[in-house]
């Protein structure tokens, strides 16, 4: 099935909000959200321009999960970012990156593996907000770090698949700065009627390419402030 031909955004939300409800219906419970299309290097991959948000539900994170019980992929890829977790409400009228920062908790490094129920990934804009902006799994790294630690704007990430680095990228190249992608999640979310709330996960969005990721493949991504290493993240896909 494709959506190519529906070019109305609150349509494809709207579609969303559908799969949404069914997940929620068959007992998935809501941990958090998730910005897509952020950096310049993934809108030039899929041929987009602007982002999009879709949902993270608890079966998504495969931080702990045994192989055996993790959701079925079908395309996967893989994005290394830098997650957020809220200690408050984002519900308020002002939202920009300077409001939305007194709401984060605790930042960590973060991989998402990304989907497309697209045959290939020829997908446009609304197919990628339709199917829940591409979602799959994500994986989380686990130091917590404080954004008195670091400005995630100036962070540099790179990521590697058994040993080879195939993504590297900077926190600016997510919409300037990853909390310029949380304000602007923050306000979409609410003006949709569902705003961010305190204890969710929010992944703020790929800081490099994506690439593809086969059976087997084991992956690193490590995020960097000048010198210092802010945190890591291992995933290994296992054969099926």
């Amino acid at each position: 099935m494709t959506l190519s031909a529906l070019t109305d955004v609150e349509s494809a939300y709207a579609v969303q909000r559908i799969g949404v409800r069914t997940r929620l219906t068959a007992g998935a419970r809501i941990v958090g959200r998730k910005i897509g299309l952020t950096s310049p290097a993934v809108q030039r991959q899929l041929g987009v321009n602007q982002p999009d948000f879709g949902v993270l539900f608890d079966d998504m994170d495969v931080t702990e999960t045994p192989a055996a019980y993790r959701p079925p992929l079908l395309q996967p890829k893989i994005e290394a970012e830098l997650a957020f977790v809220l200690a408050a409400d984002l519900d308020v009228e002002q939202l920009d990156a300077i409001s939305v920062r007194g709401a984060v908790d605790y930042a960590v490094a973060a991989l998402e593996i990304v989907d497309s129920r697209i045959a290939g990934w020829d997908i446009s804009f609304a197919d990628t907000v339709a199917d829940n902006a591409s979602s799959g799994w994500f994986v989380l790294g686990a130091e917590r770090l404080s954004l008195d630690e670091f400005e995630p704007r100036e962070i540099v990430m790179n990521m590697a698949i058994d040993g080879e680095i195939v993504s590297t990228g900077t926190g600016s190249a997510c919409l300037g700065d990853p909390l310029n992608a949380l304000a602007w999640l923050a306000r979409t979310a609410r003006d949709f009627g569902a705003a961010l709330r305190a204890g969710e996960i929010v992944l703020s969005g790929a800081l490099g390419p994506m690439a593809p990721l086969r059976p087997g493949a084991r992956v690193r991504s490590e995020l960097f402030s000048g010198t210092q290493t802010l945190g890591s993240v291992d995933f290994t896909l296992e054969e099926q």
